[in-house]
């Protein structure tokens, strides 16, 4: 990076942080928006000469600034504002209502009959998938099975807990 590219942003630091300041009217994000432009003059510096780095900066900073002003309206516009009450009553409980408890203690009984139910192989083939992490070729390995018995058996272990669930939440 040439020192002449260090010596002109610094040379309009302050007309820069003007700029950006006029934009998005708060001096941390200003801030941000200038140190972003260096570093992107400093990318365009080591692609290839830049005729006029002032004007790039100048342009650059003025660009950054409407992208955060945009990317700024955009989360106002799908976010839910903060909550102005410090009512506790009103904050969500983080612990599930003895329903939802009682909910997953079911699920996860129909699942572990489901599990009980797959043939051994395929049962030991879906635990050491998804509980231990093991990919199918060391699955393969450590059974000493092909890879395609492997997956083989994970689709019937797949389709066997699909189905019985379905079957359970249907009834």
């Amino acid at each position: 990076m040439p020192a002449s590219l260090t010596a002109i942003y610094l040379d309009h630091r302050q007309s820069l942080l003007g700029r950006a300041l006029r934009i998005v009217r708060d001096v941390p994000t200003a801030e941000d928006v200038i140190q972003e432009s260096y570093l992107r003059a400093c990318n365009a510096v080591q692609k290839g000469p830049i005729d006029n780095i002032g004007a790039f900066l100048h342009r650059t900073v003025h660009n950054l600034a409407l992208d955060q002003i945009r990317r700024r309206r955009t989360q106002e516009r799908f976010e839910a504002p903060a909550s102005d009450t410090d009512d506790p009553l009103e904050v969500a409980c983080g612990t599930p209502s003895v329903e939802d408890r009682l909910l997953h203690r079911e699920r996860l009984a129909q699942f572990m009959g489901a599990m009980e139910a797959l043939p051994d192989r395929a049962r030991r083939v879906w635990v050491l998938n998804r509980v231990e992490g093991m990919s199918y070729p060391q699955i393969a390995a450590h059974l000493g099975v092909s890879q395609g018995t492997v997956f083989n058996d994970m689709k019937l272990a797949m389709g066997h807990f699909v189905d019985a669930l379905s079957r359970a939440d249907r009834g």
